[in-house]
């Protein structure tokens, strides 16, 4: 099997449900930036401490979820034989919020903001948070012009979350403090 398949040449792909869009469109500028933070997962789940191996589970599962994620934005809304993946049957983002409580009341309470880094695996899972972010600003770019898979939002909305409170407990865990932001005023109580 070949996988090219030269439709790229002229600018253009093809997603689920056969429609042909240029690389530029809102709908590949999302699943795109989805598949970008899923290759930026795999990463971090490669350069894990001894300490921090304990997240290669979760992280592997949230890698599963985010083609879960990908798959649903590449989804034509003219296509009528496929279905979403993500339901709100699952729960993914309520799994999320368990481990985010989890994470939270393992580390130290925080009233100032703190600095993306520490540890060589907090900093990437603070990447991988940055990264969320933009995933979502591309998906709510999407939003604003047709329909999506409003559990994929919810989901990836709380995921950001989840690499803040897992960078911090990395952080916890690799023996190492969080940097507060030097200017930052008390605003969490």
């Amino acid at each position: 099997m070949k996988i090219y398949t030269r439709t790229g040449d002229k600018g253009k792909t093809r997603i689920i449900g056969n429609d042909v869009l240029y690389k530029s469109d809102k709908r590949i500028e999302s699943y795109g930036s989805v598949d970008e933070l899923n290759s930026l997962v795999g990463v971090i789940i490669a350069n894990l401490s001894d300490k921090t191996a304990v997240f290669a589970p979760e992280l592997t599962e949230i890698q599963q979820l985010l083609f879960d994620c990908g798959t649903d934005l590449a989804i034509s809304q003219n296509d009528t034989k496929h279905e979403f993946i993500f339901t709100e049957d699952h729960k993914y983002a309520d799994w999320l919020e368990k481990k985010i409580d989890e994470y939270s009341e393992k580390v130290p309470k925080i009233q100032k903001f703190i600095l993306p880094g520490g540890s060589k695996t907090a900093s990437s899972l603070h990447l991988a948070r940055t990264v969320t972010r933009r995933a979502e600003r591309n998906i709510v770019a999407l939003l604003q012009e047709e329909p999506i898979n409003d559990e994929v939002l919810k989901f990836i909305n709380r995921l950001s979350d989840y690499f803040f409170a897992a960078a911090r407990y990395a952080n916890v865990l690799d023996g190492v403090d969080d940097i507060q932001y030097r200017n930052s005023k008390p605003v969490f109580r």
